[in-house]
């Protein structure tokens, strides 16, 4: 059995283009070229790789903003996949790739409700999260997807903000969270190993092209409306909430384009 898996590997790396990942000593995590080792078989279009590079000194925990449906997701699943195909002895899809062992890799992604036991989508979310903050080390890796979306604005968004300070400050470790909650790139210049990353797009004609493409910088919206009307949203709901959208923008958003955070 131990042959036929590794004889398997091994075909599925002459296949696919896939490297021989390179150990390390230190907490580092980079990636040339990387690929979702399940999508890039599965999708009608060509796949679009993506680079990652987190390491001790300044790039300890990635922030990655953009649109919905832009690849956020699969770029976080993507990254901890390629470090457990690292880890099991498999080449990577990939182009190149360092990696320093991680002792576990936790994720907080998806959202579901545990109605047997009593428990909400959001406290599903909590107790995953608490998991996370009471147990990962400085080795670990850790990926999150939306924090804090499952209450209301402000609880999510001060939420959020704490468990990436702890993220970052305290336990120390390699991590990339995926957010809609803007507000958290200002941690970029107070937190000196933040990193913020966001997929980019491109509108043209009222239409928005995702490249999935991940870039350094920090994302100005979500197009969350673009995305229902995506989906079949009636016209007219639609338009109303863009009404909506741009009075909200008018009356609470500050000269720079951020959400006004109370601070005591």
């Amino acid at each position: 059995s131990t042959v036929d898996v590794l004889a398997g590997m091994a075909k599925l790396a002459i296949e696919r283009r896939h490297c021989r990942p390179e150990i390390v000593e230190g907490p580092v995590l980079e990636i040339v070229e990387g690929r979702h080792p399940v999508l890039e078989q599965n999708l009608t279009q060509q796949f679009v790789p993506n680079d990652c590079a987190l390491n001790e000194a300044d790039q300890r925990l990635m922030l990655i903003t953009g649109p919905n449906m832009a690849g956020k997701s699969t770029y976080i699943r993507q990254v901890a996949l390629l470090a457990l195909l690292a880890q099991t002895g498999s080449f990577v899809p990939a182009k190149s790739m360092r990696l320093g062992l991680v002792d576990r890799i936790f994720s907080r992604v998806g959202g579901a409700d545990e109605i047997a036991k009593g428990h909400s989508t959001f406290m599903v979310e909590m107790v995953e999260t608490a998991n996370i903050l009471n147990n990962a080390t400085a080795r670990s890796l850790v990926i999150l997807d939306e924090i804090g979306r499952g209450t209301s604005t402000y609880d999510g968004l001060s939420l959020a903000w704490a468990i990436t300070e702890h993220i970052a400050g305290a336990i120390r470790c390699r991590t990339l969270f995926a957010t809609h909650y803007h507000e958290l790139t200002d941690l970029e210049d107070s937190l000196g190993q933040v990193k913020n990353l966001n997929v980019a797009v491109r509108e043209w004609q009222d239409e928005v092209v995702f490249l999935h493409k991940i870039i350094e910088g920090a994302a100005d919206k979500s197009y969350g409306i673009h995305v229902a009307r995506l989906a079949g949203v009636p016209r007219e709901v639609v338009e109303r909430a863009k009404d909506i959208l741009a009075q909200l923008e008018e009356e609470h958003l500050d000269a720079e384009g951020h959400a006004k955070i109370a601070h005591r």
